[in-house]
């Protein structure tokens, strides 16, 4: 099959991945062989292949928000032909101190898909088959795919912040996650200030329907209940720390991070002022926000690119060259 490979002796920043032919998977106990007809593209696959992510595997085939179709080792749950989608956390001990306290995110030995094994940048994928969800039927597969981590991360880090109906939120960065959460805040009548770099990403942020939108440099007009940040930047999190209300937090929505910097203790963490960063998701956080993503009907706006354009994908996430998800299509 083909597949686009990392492989961190051979990546370099011109070709972060290297398109080749690798052997189909072959179905093994407790998975399913899925063709994959489309596959997100997320800033951590970027973390992934720049290296900013320690390898985990002498190389490895990235991508984890798939949508795919059963195609080998169907259940009577997923039978064959079954539209189904697979994200991030593609498998847990089950046994560990965390997943027996319903806390799977944390689990001590997760399986990271297009991490710890292959993900969906590729023509077909092993999966576990208790981690794959049955999607609705409403959407498109290339429309669907960025719900399957940016959406459902999104989705945690609205419940890590402990979002209530009618609060100020803040985003700080709008990349894909940030504009699937602004619709579900907009669903719980939340005011929604954007904080974001760049000009397209303000735009996009406007026609949205953001109560408020400021460049990097820029304050909140009110101080916010909550915040989310989506920027891999600890200067982001202190501005949006120093946005809250006493009692407020901030949910760090980045699963790599560079220097925090120091602050000023007594202005901005004093007043019970929380930060707290977001792990990973479970099942439950997937099977409710695609749910959630039926009833709204989500159509998130796509830049669809071929499998043979992985790098250029990868790319256009670091650089933020689109408003919106990159999907790959095969």
């Amino acid at each position: 099959m083909k597949a686009a490979v990392y492989d961190p002796k051979r990546s370099n920043s011109s070709q972060l991945v290297e398109i080749m032919d690798v052997p189909r998977p072959e179905v093994v106990p407790g998975h399913i062989l899925l063709r994959v007809l489309a596959c997100g593209v997320c800033r951590t696959d970027l973390h992934i292949a720049e290296g900013d992510l320690p390898a985990l595997l002498p190389r490895v085939i990235p991508g984890h928000q798939i949508v795919g179709e059963v195609i080998e080792g169907a259940t009577e749950r997923l039978p064959l032909g079954t539209r189904i989608g697979v994200s991030w956390v593609g498998g847990t001990d089950g046994n560990c101190w965390y997943c027996q306290n319903k806390m799977e995110n944390l689990c001590d030995h997760p399986v990271f898909t297009g991490y710890s094994v292959n993900g969906g940048y590729a023509e077909f994928v092993l999966v576990r088959e208790d981690f794959a969800f049955p999607l609705p039927g409403e959407l498109e597969n290339a429309q669907i795919a960025p719900l399957l981590c940016a959406g459902i991360i999104g989705f945690r880090s609205l419940r890590v912040a402990g979002v209530l109906h009618g609060e100020k939120v803040g985003l700080f960065g709008f990349g894909s996650s940030a504009a699937l959460a602004i619709r579900i805040l907009q669903f719980w009548k939340c005011e929604v200030y954007v904080v974001t770099r760049g000009q397209a990403h303000r735009d996009f942020a406007t026609s949205l329907g953001a109560t408020w939108v400021g460049d990097e440099g820029a304050t909140p007009p009110v101080s916010l209940d909550r915040a989310i940040t989506f920027a891999p930047s600890g200067k982001v999190v202190v501005s949006a720390l120093s946005s809250l209300r006493k009692g407020g937090v901030v949910a760090v929505n980045a699963i790599h991070l560079d220097q925090m910097p120091s602050f000023d203790y007594d202005k901005w963490l004093w007043g019970e002022r929380q930060i707290r960063s977001v792990a990973n998701m479970t099942r439950d956080d997937a099977r409710d926000f695609l749910e959630l993503a039926r009833q709204l009907q989500f159509r998130p706006q796509i830049t669809v690119l071929s499998l043979d354009d992985a790098h250029k994908a990868l790319i256009a996430v670091k650089n933020e060259d689109e408003s919106g998800s990159i999907v790959i299509v095969p």
